[in-house]
């Protein structure tokens, strides 16, 4: 982890007190229709066919390695960098399970039609990097497919805009390695050379706080602000009754905006 960044948990999921958490984070996230709803138009993106095979780095449960091969009688490898998530992976019927880093992808090249990441390049140390190796094992004319929340696209009411837009800028610029990167990911891949990039963003609204905060903690941000210096325990505090007040007088919302970008080799 470099700079100032948090140990997110998806950074580092084997190293936390109960890895199996973040097995039922990835469900929960599964049961919400706006991200089962992005699942599915991200593996219509790959353009899969029968008899095609494809990889998905940081596959966690490998649930959409499951549906790819189910909906589109293609074949997929999941990869994660998590023991936890490759066991679990493996434990639910996906048959090629690899523990690797994405950083090091231990393939040749050429070898896929395709590979996807979803939510996963907001994590890593270098994105660059994991999207070359992602570029190298993708046959010419394959496809390349991406998926992340951009948290500079965050808005959320609360009383205070201030404070709410103080907090926001922490969850984009600390917790997350890379949590304003999503909007990029069409320049990365231009650069590149690859062709016929598309991008579709899709945003997620939060009128229930606790659909935010069982899988992204949205309440305690301003309180690990806090820890890290950044706002002072009593802003904190204000954060929090705020946030409480918005919840309890109905005008509650909060938004983000993800980016599903796709190109071919």
């Amino acid at each position: 982890m470099g700079g100032d960044r948090l140990a997110h948990g998806f950074t580092a999921v084997d190293g936390q007190p109960r890895p199996a958490a973040w097995v039922e984070v990835l469900d929960r996230l599964a049961a919400e229709p706006f991200y089962a709803a992005g699942k599915e138009r991200l593996l219509e993106l790959l353009q899969a066919r029968p008899g095609g095979l494809f990889l998905e780095v940081g596959a966690g449960t490998g649930d959409a390695v499951r549906a790819l091969r189910e909906r589109y009688g293609a074949e997929a490898l999941a990869v994660d960098s998590s023991l936890t998530m490759a066991a679990e992976a493996r434990a639910r019927g996906v048959r090629r399970v690899a523990a690797a880093d994405g950083h090091r992808l231990p393939f040749r090249a050429g070898r896929f039609d395709g590979v996807w990441a979803d939510r996963v390049l907001q994590h890593v140390a270098e994105p660059a990097r994991v999207l070359d190796e992602m570029l190298r094992v993708v046959r010419p004319g394959g496809r390349i497919v991406l998926a992340d929340p951009d948290y500079d696209t965050q808005v959320l009411d609360i009383e205070d805009q201030d404070l709410a837009r103080r907090v926001l800028r922490f969850r984009a610029d600390t917790l997350l390695r890379n949590g304003s990167l999503a909007h990029r990911h069409a320049g990365l891949l231009a650069e590149r050379g690859l062709t016929g990039v598309t991008v579709e963003a899709r945003t997620l609204v939060v009128r229930d706080p606790a659909a935010a905060d069982n899988v992204m903690g949205l309440r305690t941000w301003a309180h690990a602000a806090a820890t890290h210096g950044v706002l002072t325990p009593s802003e904190a505090d204000r954060f929090t009754t705020d946030f409480d007040t918005a919840v309890r007088t109905g005008r509650f919302t909060y938004a983000v905006t993800f980016f599903l970008t796709a190109a071919s080799t």
